[in-house]
């Protein structure tokens, strides 16, 4: 029987639009034409575009996409450093009804010509930097359907060093029209992003984004930050990670500023800081602690209560104490590809600033509470699927249901239902919760290392090994042993200058851990990373000789 709160009460275009960050740019240049939107380089060399500016570029893409024979549901590439074309991209393709696929820049082209055929991908938006890595992965393409290539030009870079026979991107843009008039997607659920995660012993998984999740993360971003009006971003996170946790988006709601960054390096990052007021910026730990332990004299005139946002592992008390004597004020969240980046924040409590900062560092190092508009994150029994005790102690799987999460992953339906069974996203991370509600991991079901019928935390071995003061990045994976199956083997990334001994970093550990943790062997050198500052354990379980040497 029809209620009368529904009798005669139609959902029409008068009372109802589908969410769409896209609204968000075009109400801020509607509001504040004038402000300046990007800007990419310093001094009076920089390039700089207000918001109307950057919105008629958007619409210019858009409809010249369309022009070329590009619409809705079809996949737009994009092959691009934090620059200005990679901000118009997250508008101007989803504008035409396409689907933006940003594509990690350190991949190999046999990855990139996966990705490009798996996505279906129409067109490919490319820099000059990466134009030798697309060259090699268009040959290496199983298919051959047509590809439209339209190459960026950035004076910050150089002229591009392979021949793609592209189409300039200006001079595509100029075949468009700046008052395209664009629509909202038909249905909040349809696809605005293709993202892949890094796989390395098989096929990476398309993550598939709808419009809804991707203007409901990016509010909740604004939510957790208190993110002022007109925040000065600095694009230190890369925007093809997850759309940059979807902060372009955010940025444009709010009527900030992009400053753009083509590399990560101390230098031109404090640099941009000062020359541009620089409030927000977002990374991995490896970013923070590049900036931490960079020379006192490049932190010299930075500008105060910078806000930053660390994800991927938990901060130790050194990096929150130099963040600290920075200015800086650190947020921890944690989420995957699968909820748009971020979906849990350790929201801080004053109560906190009152503490020693090594209990400040285990509150903060918790992944916290779940987003603003996320229905649900939990630490759930993987078995039942009912909540663990919140005792701290008993372990369980973090899940996430709600606004914040995929569509499913791309022509993978069973990795689709198993990812979503009983009406949970399964993270694959191990971790409990504790009696405030915070939630903490202790490892990814992967990592949790099995010695003498013992189970060992990698990442509770780790956060002791980051409490060491010379001690810059630590990763800790099982090595085989004959006697006990598998035991803890630390890998550690020493600050410059600093000198110390493998017998120096056990007898630390024997000082925090109970004896069957502590590392059985210790190996010194720089850790391999991904292009988001990710330690990369399964290249760590190949050197220690470890049977689980795999990333899935």
């Amino acid at each position: 029987m029809t209620s009368i709160f529904d009798q005669d009460l139609p959902r029409t275009a008068a009372n109802h639009a589908p969410l769409s960050p896209l609204s968000f740019i075009e109400r801020t240049a509607e509001v504040y034409p004038n402000r300046l939107a990007i800007v990419h380089g310093v001094g009076d060399a920089a390039v700089r575009q207000t918001w109307r500016q950057t919105y008629d570029r958007c619409r210019q893409l858009a409809s010249a996409l369309q022009r070329a024979g590009i619409g809705k549901n079809q996949t737009v590439a994009a092959l691009l450093p934090n620059t200005p074309p990679m901000v118009e991209a997250h508008f101007g393709v989803p504008m035409a009804g396409a689907v933006l696929n940003t594509l990690n820049t350190r991949l190999d082209p046999e990855a990139i010509a996966f990705m490009l055929d798996h996505g279906e991908a129409r067109a490919v938006i490319v820099d000059p930097e990466f134009a030798v890595t697309l060259q090699k992965a268009l040959a290496l393409r199983q298919t051959q359907a047509p590809l439209l290539v339209v190459q960026t030009q950035d004076a910050l870079y150089g002229p591009p060093m392979a021949d793609l026979n592209a189409v300039d991107y200006d001079a595509f843009l100029a075949g468009g029209d700046p008052a395209f008039a664009w629509a909202l997607p038909g249905d909040e659920w349809d696809a605005i992003a293709l993202n892949y995660t890094s796989g390395t012993t098989g096929n990476p998984r398309g993550v598939v984004y709808h419009h809804r999740g991707a203007a409901i993360n990016a509010i909740s971003n604004i939510l957790e930050w208190d993110m002022p009006k007109h925040a000065v971003y600095l694009w230190t996170l890369p925007m093809f990670h997850c759309n940059g946790w979807c902060f372009p988006w955010t940025v444009a709601a709010r009527a900030g500023v992009n400053v753009c960054l083509r590399k990560v390096d101390a230098q031109p990052i404090f640099d941009l800081m000062r020359e541009h007021g620089v409030t927000h910026y977002c990374g991995a730990p490896i970013v923070h602690g590049l900036l931490v332990n960079a020379p006192a004299a490049l932190k010299a005139g930075l500008p105060g209560g910078i806000k930053a946002m660390v994800a991927g592992a938990a901060p130790p008390a050194s990096m929150i104490e130099g963040m600290e004597q920075m200015g800086f004020d650190l947020t921890h969240v944690y989420g995957l590809t699968e909820v748009y980046g971020p979906a849990t924040v350790c929201a801080k409590h004053e109560a906190w600033d009152a503490l020693d900062i090594g209990e400040r560092a285990r509150l903060n190092a918790r992944q916290g509470v779940r987003y603003h508009l996320e229905r649900g994150a939990q630490v759930l029994n993987p078995e039942t699927l009912q909540p663990v005790p919140w005792d701290g102690e008993t372990m369980g799987e973090i899940m996430f249901r709600g606004n914040i999460a995929m569509k499913g992953y791309l022509k993978n339906p069973k990795a689709t239902q198993e990812a979503f069974a009983g009406g949970w996203f399964h993270s694959g991370d191990l971790a409990v919760q504790y009696p405030d509600g915070y939630m903490k991991i202790k490892d990814r079901s992967k990592d949790i290392i099995i010695s003498g019928g013992e189970n060992i935390s990698s990442i509770e071995v780790e956060d002791v090994l980051y409490r060491h003061p010379a001690v810059l990045a630590a990763a800790v994976v099982a090595k085989p042993d004959p006697r006990w199956g598998e035991t803890p083997c630390a890998f550690v990334e020493l600050k410059a200058g600093a000198e110390v001994t493998a017998q120096d970093i056990v007898a630390h550990c024997k000082q925090h851990l109970a004896g069957f943790k502590v590392p059985r062997a210790v190996v010194f050198g720089e850790l391999p990373k991904t292009s988001t500052g990710k330690i990369q354990k399964f290249e760590l379980r190949k050197q220690a000789g470890s049977a689980t040497a795999i990333d899935v």
